[in-house]
């Protein structure tokens, strides 16, 4: 049976948290091309709403197709009651209640703990929002380092892009990497992003079966400034190289070379905006092991050499 999703467009809402869903989980099919989502969008009264980019939407539905929805999806915006004051229409809160699974997108959680749903959970919305949501919703548990959280019936994402991200965990949760690695190859972006923000979902997103690499990941991440040569972890993983090299294509998108180069120039890039070391230690940290090897590796990466970056990023 095809899952349904209903996104529920406001005034002021960002217009690319608005188009994302559909077209993520329209590209979430079988391998026979067969759909495995519906997309339907609605609004309070099927009334008409407007975006700062210029242009007014008018949904298909009112919130009675709530009422259809596996899941209920409520993108960001821009301004409005729930960002300033807090509060949304009675309306509107009421049909929010008792859904099977609920999402936000970037300041969508606003109109989530207007509504009442965040209390005593943890959730996250956009970095540039998240000391105000803190001090309009103390009750809720506010991570704003982390580009999506997954509470179960509950989940939110950071600003922009991490709604990408999180549409394609629900992807992977409801049917498998397979079918979220295809769409996100659809999408042209990254299966998941593990770098960049503190990504505190659980690594083993491929699925925590005995035939992961999810382990082996989380060790080369706790060991990045080791040697770590394919064939030592594939024996961590208890496979044959070859098959280890398999899986970790599968559930990552990438080779191991490349997922463990990726991961240590985020690795670096954290130390250079987060210390005073210099590059030749972060280069041992981050396991390039030369400052010559980190500046090759940077520059490929950020188009930077270490100290240029360290001077345009570095955190007070």
């Amino acid at each position: 049976m095809v899952h349904r999703i209903a996104v529920v467009a406001l005034d002021e809402f960002a217009p690319l948290d608005l188009g994302v869903p559909g077209q993520v989980f329209r590209s979430a099919r079988t391998r026979n091309g067969d759909k495995l989502y519906e997309v339907v969008t609605c609004s309070p009264g099927r009334r008409p709403v407007s975006c700062w980019a210029g242009y007014t939407v008018l949904p298909d539905h009112d919130l009675d197709i709530l009422d259809t929805a596996d899941t209920v999806l409520v993108p960001g915006i821009h301004g409005g009651p729930p960002l300033l004051e807090g509060v949304i229409p009675a309306e509107l809160r009421d049909a929010l209640q008792n859904r099977p699974r609920i999402m936000s997108i970037c300041t969508g959680a606003f109109v989530l703990a207007a509504a009442g749903l965040l209390d005593g959970r943890p959730a996250t919305t956009h970095w540039a929002d998240a000391d105000h949501f803190a001090a309009m919703f103390p009750a809720v548990k506010l991570d704003a380092n982390v580009l999506f959280v997954d509470d179960g019936d509950v989940l939110t994402s950071a600003g922009v892009a991490s709604g990408i991200d999180l549409c394609l965990h629900v992807i992977r949760r409801d049917f498998g990497s397979e079918v979220a690695n295809r769409a996100a190859r659809r999408c042209v972006t990254p299966p998941f992003r593990e770098g960049g923000q503190a990504q505190y979902i659980e690594r083993p997103l491929a699925g925590a079966d005995e035939n992961s690499t999810a382990a082996t990941r989380a060790y080369m991440l706790a060991h990045l400034d080791a040697p770590l040569d394919l064939a030592a972890l594939a024996e961590h993983a208890s496979m044959s190289v070859r098959t280890f090299t398999r899986r970790f294509r599968e559930e990552t998108g990438l080779s191991p070379a490349r997922w463990l180069t990726r991961q240590r120039v985020e690795h670096a890039r954290d130390l250079l905006e987060s210390t005073d070391l210099g590059v030749d230690q972060v280069a041992r940290r981050a396991g390039f092991g030369s400052a010559v090897s980190l500046r090759q590796h940077l520059h490929a990466a950020v188009g930077v050499a270490p100290l240029a970056y360290r001077h345009t990023f570095r955190r007070p």
